[in-house]
């Protein structure tokens, strides 16, 4: 019998290793929370006698040291945790059964009503009121322990019925995940493909469903309207970049004459010296608004002006200068706001920033940075997601000639370009996370 301590931040994780190393027939002995994460010790040709020589389970403490109460109490947790034990089991075999096929002819579907009974049966077996803290503290980490467990165990099994049962969605969804494209946003358009689809639809569907779900303005160089645009973002986004290249489309457009720049970056060191030398460059002159009657002042200013750029700071959703911004950019009616967005980000990061700069109603995005993203596919989910429509997308340094009006198509093709470059597959325990049906939730 080959004992080994396998130790993760989470269940997950653990059962990953556990899975990966010893395979689907390891036994779990013992499940311990660490400060550090989760602790499991599994065996692989598994002997009860052995594993009783080896004295795992739970310890009871010295009769000596310990009245006659907390004694029978600790055996009673020691009983109750085994019987959990037993039911995550025997509840894992059943989701197990039930998920397998009767037949050929009668495929028997997986029963949620059963898994959630089994989830209950877990939760009855491991319940107790002792009469100590300890023991209340050690049943209760027990618990979480085999919840966590279990979900592992039922999310895993949902997706392999999946696999199995439904070939084409879960194609879909593994191409989903390879691209990039967040869970929520991969079910969303799963759910939009015909029940009956080929494997060609299964190719070339997707990134229909995927381009017709990405929002683009239809603003184009040629035909823009111009007006006072102010880009907002997180810090390092590329603002100040994109603007000098709208700038030079609009002196190439209107003439020098008809274009102005305002900066509104007071924290940054030497952001005003920045577009300050873009202005010089482009024969536009360049104004500074520090707050919110500055700027109200300098658009009056500018009023005969076609094109008016306004670069902000970079703030983080966090950051107490925020609010102030806000009330700057409010302070006129008439400013169109336009959210920068960095593709090269982690897709938490893009959708945060979305989120922090929602209450500033951003009217559209531009999606920068283009050329240094591995992947697109997050940056795409974050947009489907808040249905936020974008302007422009840039894809160098070169001014004026990296960027370009919005194309979902072309975005789309690019992600899967992407793809091409990547031979990774996702991992099946990443699957099962994502779009296994796991048992309800617990109380």
């Amino acid at each position: 019998m080959k004992i080994k301590r396998f130790v993760a931040p989470d269940m997950r994780q653990a059962m990953r290793q556990v899975r990966d190393e010893q395979g689907p027939d390891a036994v779990i002995l013992s499940t311990r929370r660490l400060d550090d994460g989760i602790e499991i010790i599994a065996a692989l040709d598994y002997d009860e006698a052995l594993v009783r020589e080896a004295g795992f389970g739970i310890e009871s403490p010295k009769r000596e040291e310990v009245p006659a109460r907390a004694l029978r109490d600790e055996a009673e947790r020691a009983a109750r945790i085994d019987q959990a034990r037993a039911a995550t089991a025997a509840a894992v075999e059943r989701a197990a059964k039930s998920g397998a096929p009767a037949s050929a002819n009668a495929p028997q579907r997986q029963s949620s009503a059963a898994l959630a009974a089994s989830v209950a049966d877990v939760v009855r077996a491991a319940t107790v009121v002792p009469n100590n803290d300890a023991a209340v503290n050690g049943v209760r980490a027990e618990i979480n322990n085999l919840r966590e467990m279990l979900e592992v165990q039922l999310s895993t099994l949902a997706w392999n019925q999946m696999d199995r049962e439904q070939p084409l969605r879960a194609r879909v969804l593994r191409e989903m995940t390879r691209l990039g494209i967040d869970g929520d946003v991969a079910r969303a358009l799963c759910a939009e493909l015909p029940p009956g689809m080929t494997s060609d639809q299964a190719r070339y569907l997707p990134l229909g469903l995927l381009s017709r779900n990405i929002r683009t303005s239809g603003r184009h160089f040629d035909t823009a309207g111009g007006g006072v645009t102010a880009l907002v973002g997180t810090t390092g986004v590329g603002k100040t970049t994109t603007i000098a290249k709208l700038a030079a489309r609009a002196v190439l457009r209107h003439g020098a004459s008809n274009v102005a720049l305002i900066s509104a970056d007071q924290y940054r060191i030497g952001a005003g010296a920045q577009l300050e030398h873009y202005g010089r460059l482009l024969g536009v002159r360049v104004f500074n608004a520090h707050d919110a009657t500055s700027l109200r002042n300098v658009l009056l200013q500018l009023r005969g002006k076609h094109t008016v750029l306004v670069d902000t700071a970079g703030l983080a959703g966090n950051d107490p200068k925020l609010q102030q911004q806000f009330e700057t950019l409010r302070a006129t009616s008439d400013v169109r706001v336009c959210l920068v967005l960095a593709a090269n980000a982690q897709a938490q990061a893009i959708d945060g920033a979305i989120r922090a700069y929602a209450p500033l109603a951003p009217q559209t995005a531009i999606l920068t940075k283009l050329d240094e993203a591995p992947l697109i596919g997050g940056a795409l989910s974050a947009l489907i997601r808040h249905n936020m429509p974008l302007d422009y997308t840039t894809d160098g340094q070169r001014v004026p000639e990296d960027i370009a009006s919005a194309d979902a198509r072309k975005l789309v093709c690019l992600a899967a370009q992407l793809l091409k470059q990547r031979n990774e597959e996702p991992d099946d325990a990443l699957l099962a996370e994502r779009f296994g049906t796991a048992a309800p939730a617990l109380a």
